[in-house]
């Protein structure tokens, strides 16, 4: 209970640190925060201390993929941006990230059950 009070603290921090970079003059530093690794630190503390290193491993590359939905969700949001409102944006950049996040599950799912 104590670990999930803990991942709800660094949660809120970012959220937090986020709001506040977003008021400053250098309001663009608040898009760097989500990119710290706090969710990745803990997804590979679990899978490193209850898996194997190999299962680390793969964890980790599936991360290193795992950055081309982001990055789509990213020139979606740049794009439609021109176009559209806020809100319109921000739901055309999320069905992005989730058709493209799709595609790289059923690929890496694919990939690896042939392997």
């Amino acid at each position: 209970m104590l670990s999930l009070f803990f991942k709800s603290l660094l949660g809120a921090a970012a959220v937090l640190l986020i709001a506040l970079l977003s008021k400053s003059k250098s309001f663009y530093i608040a898009g760097l925060v989500p990119l710290f690794p706090t969710f990745a630190l803990i997804a590979h503390f679990i899978i490193g201390s209850e898996r194997s290193m190999e299962d680390l491993r793969q964890t980790a590359l599936f991360g290193l993929w795992s950055l081309l939905p982001y990055a789509a969700y990213l020139l979606a949001v740049y794009y439609l941006s021109y176009r559209f409102s806020l809100l319109a944006t921000l739901l055309g950049a999320t069905l992005v990230w989730l058709l493209c996040a799709m595609v790289l599950i059923v690929g890496w799912t694919k990939l690896t059950v042939a392997v």
